[in-house]
């Protein structure tokens, strides 16, 4: 039997600090722990699938938390069948010893972990959907501040019009042009076709 630890984080600016701890706690060596840093929505993550690809009947697969696993509650319930039916490992929920199926293999076990994994993988799920409408709010409100998203536009320094007309007329070299817009070559002939369609301030 090999012992394997499954870790995953949703952002680069989240930690994985607690859930190694946990793993080397349990000696798990370092070439049997995989990391994702990836959303939960899903499980097509590349650390996970190489997991699960080296897993074999009597492995056991420890994991913090149920949402370390996933935030999706239908993936995470196929997921767990998955693993522990089809591919015949055990499964240690850390922060939930309930979800240990080397424990209670009976039915009464069963039916005890299987209605611990529904509620917490609808929790799981719910903080998701929770956070994402947090997110869509704060970027609501931050629209209505004024505060813009997306590539920042730079527009042209100076009297655009003016310095188009000069540089018309052969009295400003292009590149003269450029350094007095503070433009690059690309972003110039948009500004000026911009221009040319009435879109920009003249």
């Amino acid at each position: 039997m090999n012992t394997y630890g499954y870790v995953r984080v949703s952002t680069t600016d989240q930690h994985t600090d607690r859930q190694l701890l946990a793993m080397n706690e349990l000696h798990i060596p370092q070439t049997h722990i995989f990391t994702d840093t990836l959303s939960g929505k899903d499980f097509l993550r590349p650390a996970y699938k190489s997991l699960v690809k080296k897993l074999t009947p009597g492995d056991l697969v420890y994991v913090q938390s149920i949402d370390r696993l996933g935030r999706n509650y239908e993936e995470i319930q196929n997921q767990w069948r998955f693993l522990t039916k089809e591919r015949g490992v055990d499964v240690a929920v850390l922060d939930m010893p309930l979800l240990d199926t080397r424990n209670g293999k009976d039915l009464m076990g069963t039916f005890i972990a299987d209605i611990v994994l529904q509620i917490l993988s609808f929790v799981a799920q719910n903080e998701r959907e929770n956070i994402r409408k947090r997110q869509r709010e704060g970027i609501a409100a931050a629209k209505a501040r004024g505060v813009r998203f997306g590539r920042s536009v730079k527009c042209p320094s100076g009297d655009f019009a003016m310095l188009i007309k000069l540089w018309r007329g052969g009295k400003l070299s292009f590149p003269e042009l450029l350094a007095q817009t503070g433009l690059k070559k690309a972003t110039f002939y948009r500004r000026l076709r911009e221009f040319q369609g009435g879109r920009m301030a003249r």
